[in-house]
């Protein structure tokens, strides 16, 4: 039971991570890269309709999928590529269907990169905070069955 409350525990800091950089990145989205970049103008959302809740929920839920995963991977190694992997699994599967899906509804993809790697800059936010709580204390690294 301490193993799952400790599962919970990466999971809603990762989950609350990746909604705070969804948000930063959406405020920097719409008041800095499309009001002076004309192929980026596509990156404007509006933040009060179905779609950005929708769009919350899930990165809220990728977020916690990530927290009990990255614990679960990283256990208490001290391997940055289990580490960089971690990142990259979650921030590539994200960032590259976005990719994937500017390429078949749009001919400017350049949007669609920008959101891909921010994907990546978020799963590697969570990481950051998931170490640091480890590091401190309050998440304790999965120690195996």
């Amino acid at each position: 039971m301490a193993e799952r409350i400790e599962s919970l525990k990466a999971a809603f800091l990762a989950g609350f991570c990746l909604t705070l950089a969804f948000f930063l990145t959406t405020l920097v989205n719409n008041l800095v890269l499309a009001t002076n970049f004309e192929q980026l103008r596509s990156l404007a959302t509006d933040p009060f309709n179905v779609q950005s809740l929708v769009s919350v929920g899930i990165v809220c839920f990728c977020g916690l999928l990530f927290g009990v995963t990255y614990r679960y991977i990283i256990r208490a190694d001290k391997n940055p590529q289990l580490k960089a992997g971690g990142v990259l699994a979650f921030g590539l599967v994200r960032g590259l269907t976005q990719v994937e899906v500017g390429l078949s509804y749009s001919k400017n993809v350049l949007p669609f990169v920008v959101l891909g790697v921010e994907s990546i800059l978020w799963f590697g936010l969570a990481a950051f905070f998931l170490d640091t709580a480890m590091q401190l204390g309050w998440i304790k690294p999965f120690q195996g069955i």
